[in-house]
């Protein structure tokens, strides 16, 4: 649900702002007695009126123990739409963040899960990092280097600084010639091409040249399927896993292990950050489209890297976050991984 602006007075606004700010930076419900000494000027019954009106319009919770209140979910939601205001980020966090991108990188996807661990050890929550799009990337270099005699490590170059290597074991169905034929296809069908049309060949054109130099194909075909499946995958980096369990200090272990598989899940994943409308959007529980989620919210943010695409960082949180605080730190990190992505782009021309 999304609040309507007009249904609250000005005092009404500034006392919900009052218990959200308190609520979220302390996590103690808030009484009338607080918000005067916040400036709200107002009898004590008076505040206690219009607490009773947010309580009614569904945007404030009693609470059992105390006279105060704590936001609903509508609450926060309405908090977030017309009443948030990003907050500076302090001088410290912009320290670690700029000595973290500081550092020497030697691929993207090591600034992509740095961005994730920076994230989430700022925050304390969980941080998800997906790279600019795959898309627009060209598959400029593959060999095989053998292990033993029945492994092999595949080693995939993107043209935008991306290498993959993996280690694969071998069927006994295929030879040393076998693999050499392989690698002599993709050199002379798929080296240069970009990846979309990689994955194109490899479903129509593949097969039938395979067809001509192999008895059978079965064991060659889930080869390369092995092999580039992970060129394709959008890499998605999720740091602060175990955060999770002090977002809810009451959810059971079933629960949890619910949550931590779903973290691993990169399709679940890459649903979860689906692209967005907007620079930054704020969800806040049944808005993130999963159950086991319904009592976080998540801020998540695109960046743009010109000819590289758009990328994604997100964080996953209690609904009782600061949200201006977070705000403002995921605007000014999102801003500072692009720069750092761009620089790493131009030092690859």
């Amino acid at each position: 649900m999304r609040g309507d602006e007009a249904m609250l007075t000005q005092r009404q606004k500034n006392i919900l702002r009052l218990i959200i700010q308190n609520y979220t930076s302390n996590g103690n419900p808030v009484g009338s007695k607080k918000l005067m000494e916040d400036g709200i000027q107002a009898s004590s019954a008076t505040i206690r009126n219009e607490m009773k009106s947010l309580e009614d319009n569904g945007l404030l919770l009693k609470t059992h123990s105390s006279s105060g209140r704590i936001p609903s979910m509508a609450g926060y939601r309405y908090y977030v739409d017309y009443l948030l205001k990003p907050a500076r980020v302090n001088k410290d966090d912009l320290q670690i963040i700029h000595q973290s991108f500081g550092q020497e990188f030697h691929e993207i996807n090591e600034i992509i899960r740095q961005s994730a661990e920076i994230l989430s050890s700022l925050t304390s929550y969980t941080a998800f990092s997906l790279g600019p799009e795959i898309k627009e990337r060209k598959l400029t270099g593959f060999r095989i280097v053998p292990l033993n005699d029945r492994q092999i490590i595949a080693i995939i170059v993107t043209d935008k600084g991306n290498v993959e290597s993996q280690v694969f074991s071998i069927p006994t169905s295929i030879s040393s010639p076998d693999l050499e034929k392989m690698v002599q296809i993709i050199n002379d069908k798929l080296v240069g091409q970009p990846l979309l049309t990689v994955y194109h060949k490899l479903r129509t054109e593949i097969p039938m040249i395979l067809h001509k130099y192999f008895q059978t194909t079965e064991g060659i075909l889930d080869l390369f399927e092995s092999v580039f499946g992970q060129a394709f995958e959008e890499k998605i980096y999720v740091s602060g896993k175990m955060n999770l369990l002090n977002f809810e200090p009451q959810q059971d272990l079933n629960q949890f292990k619910s949550m931590y598989s779903f973290m691993k899940d990169s399709e679940e994943l890459t649903q979860l950050l689906a692209p967005m409308d907007g620079n930054i959007q704020i969800r806040i529980g049944s808005e993130i489209g999963n159950e086991l989620l319904q009592n976080m919210s998540m801020i998540q943010a695109t960046y743009e890297i010109e000819e590289h695409g758009r990328g994604t960082i997100a964080l996953l949180g209690p609904t009782s976050m600061p949200y201006s605080k977070m705000f403002g730190l995921v605007d000014t990190f999102r801003n500072e991984l692009a720069t750092k992505l761009a620089e790493y782009y131009r030092s690859l021309e």
